[in-house]
């Protein structure tokens, strides 16, 4: 399952997903920190097609987890040579100009 919370301000839209499984944890490597924060994280659990969906709407996301950055990279939001490994977690972030 993922994990989505949108945050809407004016024209703008941040999309933060991450897998279920990881919310909550903290992940470091190499100087840097994944936290995946349930505040900033959980809000709804949805599936690839809603995420694809939101997706598509955002002017920014903030994705983390194997299975959120991987639909992330299969439907074009992501290039896979963008994504960040942090502890053995992918994470990846979008932005759109509107």
């Amino acid at each position: 399952m993922i994990c989505i919370k949108v945050y809407t301000q004016g024209r703008e839209r941040l999309v933060a997903a991450c897998d279920q499984d990881i919310l909550g944890k903290t992940f470091r490597s190499k100087g840097l920190v994944l936290d995946v924060a349930e505040s900033f994280y959980h809000g709804d659990d949805v599936d690839e097609e809603a995420l694809v969906n939101w997706l598509r709407l955002a002017t920014v996301a903030n994705l983390s987890g194997k299975v959120v950055v991987g639909i992330a990279v299969k439907n074009g939001f992501i290039d896979e040579d963008c994504v960040l490994d942090i502890g053995g977690v992918p994470h990846a972030q979008m932005t759109r100009m509107i």
